[in-house]
């Protein structure tokens, strides 16, 4: 589907600008309705063609707006902390005492539940 629409040039401080206004048509919205298979009163269509008009102006805002960020990387506020891996052999004391803790267990291990259906 292709939207209308209409190119107006203004004089804008001495330089010639182009505003774009988009006009969304009825036939277009009675199209787009077909497709959402939705029934619309000629009302409704009237309103809606308002509606995307207003809302396809302010995408065009949207795309002429322009940001100034800076985007170097600022150094040394943000870095990552990596410790090596360590194996530690608990006593059985604190081992037997993190077991008793779990709500389930099977043998020297916490039990969980299976949340990986294996088909």
């Amino acid at each position: 589907m292709i939207i209308s629409y209409f190119i107006y040039f203004k004089l804008q401080e001495s330089d010639f600008a182009v505003t774009i206004f988009f006009m969304i048509t009825v036939t277009e919205i009675e199209k787009l309705a077909t497709l959402a298979r939705i029934k619309l009163t000629d009302a409704e269509k009237q309103g809606l063609t308002k509606e995307i008009d207003s809302i396809l102006t302010y995408i065009d805002q949207i795309k002429k707006a322009t940001l100034d960020i800076d985007h170097t990387p600022i150094v040394g506020i943000v870095h990552n902390i990596f410790r090596e891996d360590e194996s530690r052999v608990l006593p059985p004391e604190d081992r037997e005492a993190l077991l008793k803790q779990a709500p389930e267990r099977e043998g020297d291990f916490v039990a969980v539940k299976k949340i990986i259906a294996q088909d």
